[in-house]
Order: C-alpha cells, then sequence, then structure tokens
C-alpha cells in the first residue's frame, strides 16, 4: 500500500506518573523465586528493563487516549470540526462496549460527523490505524484523523503478582507469566491530514503488512491474566519479521538499512529487539530505544519511540524513518515515513 498525499502532522504522548522497577516486582514474589530457585535478577537480565509505569489505580485507557490528544491538539492550531476520523488502537478497554474511542470522542467534544472507533490487533493496532486513516486521507473522504491509544499495565501485573505468590506456582507458571511482568503504560496520539493542509513536512510513504496466524496461540492475553510462550514467540516473530522486510524492500521505495537514517520500532525487550536486529541485519545504532525504563508499553510504544525520538533531536527534516511493529497473532507492520 503506498501513498502519495498523507502526511503526518503531529505526534505526541504521555506517561504514567509512577516508576516500578523489576527489583520491586521481584521482591513481591520473593518467596515463590527462592522456592523454585529462581535467580533474583532474572527479570531484568532477561528482559533488560529496569522500570516501568503505572497509572493511579482506576485510571481509564480513554483518560490516557484524552491526554495524549489533548497534549497533541494544544500544538497544532486546527478546527477539531475538521477532525473526519477517530481511531482508538488501545489493547486496554474501557469496557467491553461501547468502544473506548467513544468516550474519547466525548473527551475531545469532537463532532458528531467524526467517524470513531476502535481497532485492536494487540500491538500493531496503532500502525493499522494509521493505515486505515491514511486510505481515507488518499481517498478525500476526510481531512484530518486522529489516531490514539492509552495503556495501563498495573491491573495485569498485579493480578500476575498475586497469582505467582500462591504456594501451588510451578516454574512453567513463573515462564507462562514472565512477559506479563515486562509491560508498562503510556499514550499517544498522531494526527494526519492531506498534504495540502499539512505544515509538519513528514510525509507517510507506505506500508507492508504480513500475516502468520498459524502463531495465533503463542500469546493469549485477558485483562487480568495472560500466558506467553516466549521463546517460540520469538522465534516465529522474527521469522515473520524477516519476510516482511522482504515485502518492504519489494515494495517501498528506499527501504533498505543504507537509506533508512531510524527506526522507531515496537519494544518488547533486550532479547528480542537483538534478534530482529541480527535477523533484519540493520544497523543497532539506528533503532530508538527506550524499553529499559518504559517496558512493552504495546501498541503505543512504537508511536511513543517516534516522538521521543524527534523531541531529543534524532530525526532531521528528510530523514526517512522505518517504523517496525509485531504483534501477537502473529501479524507485522513496517511502514515508510519522510520526515
Amino acid at each position: 500500500m503506498l501513498f502519495r498525499h498523507v502526511m503526518i502532522e503531529a505526534v505526541s504522548y504521555v506517561l504514567a506518573p509512577h516508576r516500578i522497577t523489576s527489583d520491586w516486582i521481584e521482591d513481591q514474589i520473593a518467596e515463590t523465586m527462592e522456592r523454585l530457585r529462581f535467580p533474583r535478577g532474572k527479570l531484568e537480565a532477561l528482559s533488560g528493563i529496569r522500570e516501568r509505569r503505572f497509572w493511579d489505580e482506576g485510571t481509564l485507557p480513554s483518560t490516557v487516549a484524552t491526554m495524549a490528544a489533548e497534549q497533541l491538539l494544544s500544538r497544532v492550531n486546527i478546527d477539531r470540526e475538521r477532525i473526519g476520523l477517530l481511531i482508538n488502537t488501545s489493547v486496554c478497554q474501557d469496557y467491553l462496549e461501547p468502544s473506548t474511542a467513544c468516550f474519547v470522542h466525548r473527551n475531545l467534544g469532537l463532532s458528531p460527523r467524526a467517524i470513531n472507533y476502535d481497532v485492536r490487533n494487540a500491538c500493531l493496532g496503532f500502525l493499522n490505524g494509521m493505515a486505515i486513516a491514511g486510505m481515507m486521507i488518499e481517498a478525500g473522504t476526510i481531512e484530518y484523523a486522529l489516531i490514539v491509544d492509552g495503556e495501563g499495565s498495573q491491573d495485569a501485573v498485579m493480578a500476575t503478582i498475586r497469582r505467582l505468590r500462591r504456594p501451588e506456582t510451578t516454574k512453567q507458571d513463573l515462564r507462562d507469566n514472565f512477559a506479563t511482568l515486562t509491560l508498562g503504560s503510556g499514550g499517544a496520539a498522531m494526527l494526519l491530514t492531506h498534504e495540502r493542509l499539512s505544515r509538519s513536512g513528514h510525509r507517510l510513504n507506505g506500508v507492508v503488512t504480513l500475516a502468520a496466524t498459524q502463531y495465533n496461540h503463542l500469546c493469549l492475553g485477558q485483562p487480568d491474566y495472560m500466558k506467553t510462550d516466549a521463546g517460540a514467540l520469538m522465534h516465529a516473530g522474527v521469522e515473520l519479521a524477516t519476510a516482511t522486510w522482504r515485502l518492504a524492500q519489494e515494495t517501498l521505495p528506499n527501504w533498505s538499512d543504507r537509506q533508512i537514517a531510524l527506526y522507531a520500532p515496537h519494544q518488547v525487550g533486550a532479547r528480542h529487539m537483538a534478534a530482529v536486529t541480527k535477523a533484519l541485519g540493520i544497523t543497532p545504532a539506528k533503532l530508538f530505544l527506550n524499553f529499559p525504563t518504559l517496558g512493552n508499553v504495546g501498541p503505543a510504544a512504537l508511536p511513543i519511540s517516534l516522538a521521543q525520538a524527534a523531541e531529543v533531536g534524532r530525526l532531521r527534516p528528510g530523514d526517512h524513518v522505518g517504523l517496525l511493529g509485531i504483534g501477537s497473532g502473529l501479524n507485522c507492520s513496517m511502514m515508510s515515513v519522510t520526515w
């Protein structure tokens, strides 16, 4: 899928206020770790994650997504009535129904004519939302699209800690729940528009996507429980990412490590990023990584990485940026942006 007229007008993010270290999490399950002879420090050593963030208890995903969107809209001079599409992409939801997008739409005071709905596809949702919005802008059906995401890991992590404290917990239980303990919290928002309305210069060039749904059983999540076969998931994910990279080289302009100045990836942890980097043959220094202090923030991780890279001066006008996303299921997308 190639775009000719779609621009990223702005991107913004918010982080949860409470820093939760891996050491603190291990303190909560210390008796279980000792009984199972699971060495202290393994959570950080295996994941590379020193800390992640929690919101205040009771904070809703729609509140987080609204915060990110309000921060973005305070920086751009547009009439909210012109926003024709709102897509919420968060894994976390206020309720099973209605959509979380309904609450964000109301919070932001958007037009009744603004289409609003959720797009959920595990950690790939934000890129999917961008692609959908890009098609509508390219077709001329809307002027502006707002993509939002609000993630909160505190409920899932604390429920997992309570389970792992049980005296009947086994080593396999610990392995199955390990990935849940790496989850973080944050929110992101992005405004897309047609090039005739844009003042940013940030062009969305195109996207490719591949699926490997034979691996849909490797990560199964509920609001308070997630079971993950981390080793098998990493292996299958790297295999899918490699195939998607080859498709991107065939489809997207200037898609090579030599021509890409920076990568803003979805981030799971150290072992996953090292495996992907090696398999794709990309330059490690070009990856903008924040998982050591944010953990795995789900679909919000990629836009947060892009926004932070711009914030600290890692992006210059004209840089070619590769957005790399993968979500359990498995699905993988790679998106080309000219900053």
